[in-house]
């Protein structure tokens, strides 16, 4: 799943270059943003260039960071509210898969 962003980012750039009569030349190369990794309820790790967070600082950024990569202020609303809702009733909702 690492760089799928930045190689979705890389083949759209390339086809409108290439629909526009300019093909790039320049090859695709993948930077390494960071791995945060939820543990559990209040723990996560995350690690960046400089930037090493472990506990519950770490979680507060995984959650942070997932929320602020969602797609649209009403996603990101809906599920901080939901998420923080769960966090403090220690409720879940069932996640049902509908085909």
């Amino acid at each position: 799943m690492r760089g799928c962003k930045q190689m979705g980012q890389y083949i759209g750039n390339s086809i409108a270059g290439e629909q526009a009569g300019d093909p790039m030349t320049e090859p695709s190369s993948y930077r390494h943003q960071g791995a945060p990794a939820t543990i559990g309820r209040k723990s996560a790790v995350v690690s960046l260039k400089t930037l090493r967070l472990k506990g519950f600082l770490g979680w507060v950024f995984w959650s942070a960071a997932h929320i602020f990569f969602l797609i649209g202020t009403r996603n990101r609303i809906v599920v901080a509210t939901n998420w923080l809702w769960e966090y403090l009733t220690f409720q879940r909702r069932a996640r049902l898969i509908n085909k």
